[in-house]
Formats: structure tokens, sequence, C-alpha cells
């Protein structure tokens, strides 16, 4: 699958091809729900915690006889019917995240890029590489492609001119190929990828049907 390579103007600048089991995968909106669920559980901090009855203070010992009031029966003070008391089954300190093969995690990946190549929404660049570290040259020098939409810039290693000078463009995102994810790919409208990031997703590809 033949695809242009383009720089920053816009202009065509060679030919890629592109891996079909990436790049023509197919729409699956399960597996990308799956995964997306999957991330985001994983991103809960899970710190929620409450007192239970034996974390409250209080005496321990029988706060009423058993008969004899003609009232309910109750044990120590701590309980959860008294003001101050304990919570009963109440959140606690834990993880949310879970299990989820990895191939399901890659083929969600590859039809999260799937949807946004059909869309028309997917750039390969030779590089990322710009001259200066200044937001406002980035602005200029992206109007082209990025205009005002969200974008994604993946490569092995983003240059660190790019990371800077798109650091303070609340609309785009750099993150290196290893960490591409769904979330991120449904999050913006444009992703840019170098052409070594598609050769490290060609190699990954390899890799998960290897088995």
């Amino acid at each position: 699958m033949k695809y242009n390579i383009v720089n920053w103007t816009g202009a065509t600048v060679g030919e890629i091809s592109l891996p079909q089991i990436i790049f023509d995968y197919g729409v699956r909106k399960d597996l990308m729900y799956k995964v997306l669920h999957w991330q985001l559980a994983k991103s809960r901090s899970g710190t929620h915690a409450v007192k239970e009855r034996g974390d409250v203070r209080g005496s321990t010992r029988k706060i009423s006889p058993q008969k004899g009031r003609g009232a309910a029966r109750h044990g120590g003070i701590r309980g959860a019917q008294f003001r101050g008391g304990g919570i009963i089954f109440g959140p606690q300190v834990r993880s949310h995240g879970y299990k989820l093969n990895k191939k399901v995690r890659f083929l969600g990946l590859c039809s999260a890029i799937c949807m946004r190549f059909s869309e028309m929404s997917i750039f390969i660049m030779e590089d990322l590489k710009i001259e200066s570290t200044k937001t406002s040259e980035f602005l200029k020098l992206s109007q082209h492609l990025i205009g005002g939409s969200s974008a994604l810039l993946v490569d092995n290693d983003v240059p660190s001119n790019i990371r800077l000078a798109s650091s303070n463009v609340v609309s785009v995102n750099t993150i290196p190929v290893y960490g591409l994810n769904v979330r991120d790919i449904l999050k913006h409208k444009k992703v840019f990828l170098t052409i070594n990031a598609v050769e490290y997703l060609a190699n990954k590809a390899e890799a998960a049907y290897a088995f």
C-alpha cells in the first residue's frame, strides 16, 4: 500500500509502503472499546478509602443490656447505624487494572490507526525535526497541516526542539512510538507518524502475529 510522505508545508517528498496488517486492518469498534476501557481502568488511582468499624474511635463495650429495655439490641458504639460509626462494605485502596491480552491490545491499536487512516487524518513524515524551540515558529510552520485541529506527533525518539516548541500548545501532544495507544489516537483528530515510527509498528505487527 503506497502512501505519500509529506513535509511541514504539505508538499510530497516521497513514497512509503505501508503495512496492510496495520493500515488496512478495518475498524473494529468492539476492540477499541475493550482497549480504551482497559486503559481507563489502569489509569484510575484507586486511592479511595473509608473507615470501617475497626478503624473508627469508640469503646467496644456493649452499650446497653441485651434484653429488658424494650428497644433494639446493640453491641459496640462503632456500628454503622450510629453517628460516627464505621462504613460497611465501603471502597478501599485497590488497583482497578485488569489483564488484557497483548494481541487484543495491538489489534485495538491497529483498528484506531485504520480509522484515522480511512478519514485521511494520518500523515507520514520523514522526521519531526525543526530548527527553533519557539512556539510561535512551530505554529507558523505547522499551520498548513495542523491548522486548528488537535494533533498527535509520533516518532521513535521525539526531538527536543519539537517537544519544547509544542509543549505550550494544548491541542498538540508528542509521544514516542512505543507509547502510542488507542486513547491518544481517539483524542486527536490528526496523527503524524515518522518513517521510523511506521517501521517500528511494522516490526511490532510481525511479532504480534508470530504466535
